[in-house]
């Protein structure tokens, strides 16, 4: 054996050492979806003794998602352009036996000068414990959040109502009046936290139902415009809308659309210290296009990337100083996937941020529930 020969066998020893000491499963194949390398994990999580080199991964998964339907692994490795995680789906080994399986696959490409993918990477492993541990936590949200609206509710209306008469009859000294009204702010804050939660739990359990109706965008964006004035004029912020006078109705889910306008609104009010907050909407083929900018602190580019993921609170000092659950852009993301809605965000550090959500037209008997990440 020469010197490159030598070097290639320690190379590939190296690799496979590598490869075999990933505690999750991985099975690499070639661009026809046939193994060409795997580790010792992969045979744990398959419940097999052996893998032959070339074999199709259609013989080795046999996979079903939650409603128990077949997944055809092969044509989903094929529909991969990048790295996907999958954690929704169940491996079988027999009729009775199956896991909660976590799989990622990954495309290998050939590089600049080769194009074109040569293979893909899979990996694997057993979430069931993870999965049950998760069915634990939403329903023990989803019951903790149903179980505080009564209380909240009650309180809500007691402070609203003793604020009422205080102010109408001055019958309260300074102190006090202050006092009622900051009570009466954090259980507004509060029913805001519970309401994300509630909302939260329902995507994460997959039950946001889609209902869909006629929506008339002016009429929507004008409600939101005198329903935030408020809330804007008390921080000296200018609240307007830029509507194409050209709109026409369109089909989608008002609740839904609703809520995402808001979460992007209060969030911009929150974050702008000075200057204006713009709602926008213009016709775009095949649906709408809503803009909601500001001209806020801005979001870093880190930041960017992680606005969406729940429970993310920015190490800004300045978002420190606002209090808010970190829920709001995660279920707004959910109720975007159940519309098939498309969102770009630019942001410049002091100087704003931009939302733009496209929402397509959706089918006049479109009706479904969530089936999201």
């Amino acid at each position: 054996m020469d010197s490159a020969q030598r070097d290639w066998q320690e190379e590939h020893d190296r690799m496979v050492s590598l490869v075999n000491s990933l505690s999750d499963a991985m099975i690499s194949v070639d661009e026809h979806i046939k193994v060409n390398l795997f580790n010792a994990a992969a045979l744990n999580i398959l419940d097999i003794n052996t893998i032959q080199n070339g074999q199709s991964v259609g013989e080795l998964l046999s996979i079903i998602d939650t409603e128990g339907n077949e997944v055809d692994i092969v044509q989903l490795i094929r529909d991969t352009q990048t790295q996907c995680v999958h954690r929704d789906y169940r491996l079988c080994y027999s009729e009775e036996e199956k896991i909660n399986l976590y799989l990622s696959i990954a495309p290998v490409n050939r590089g600049y000068s080769g194009g074109g993918i040569k293979g893909y990477v899979l990996l694997m492993r057993d979430i069931t414990k993870e999965k049950s541990l998760e069915e634990e936590r939403d329903e023990f949200i989803s019951v903790i959040s149903h179980e505080l609206r009564t209380p909240l509710t009650i309180a809500e209306g007691n402070l609203g109502n003793a604020l009422f008469v205080a102010e109408k009859t001055k019958s309260l000294d300074e102190q006090m009046q202050s006092a009622l009204e900051q009570s009466y702010d954090q259980v507004l804050l509060l029913a805001s936290m519970v309401n994300d939660l509630s909302t939260l739990s329902r995507a994460e359990r997959g039950v946001l139902e889609l209902k869909t109706e006629e929506l008339n965008v002016h009429e929507m964006i004008e409600l939101l415009v005198k329903e935030y004035t408020e809330q804007a004029e008390q921080k000296g912020l200018k609240l307007s809308s830029d509507i194409d006078p050209s709109l026409e109705l369109f089909r989608s889910s008002r609740l839904y659309v609703r809520e995402i306008l808001q979460n992007f609104i209060t969030n911009a009010i929150k974050y702008t210290q000075e200057g204006s907050v713009t709602i926008g909407a213009k016709q775009k083929h095949g649906g709408i296009l809503f803009e909601v900018s500001d001209t806020g602190i801005g979001i870093s580019k880190s930041d960017q990337k992680k606005v969406f993921d729940k429970f993310f609170r920015s190490e800004d000092y300045r978002t420190k100083q606002s209090k808010g659950t970190g829920l709001g852009l995660y279920v707004t993301r959910k109720l975007m996937r159940l519309l098939d809605a498309k969102m770009e965000l630019t942001s410049k550090l002091n100087e704003g941020s931009t939302f733009s959500i496209f929402i397509p037209n959706s089918q006049p008997d479109a009706t479904k529930e969530s089936k999201l990440d």
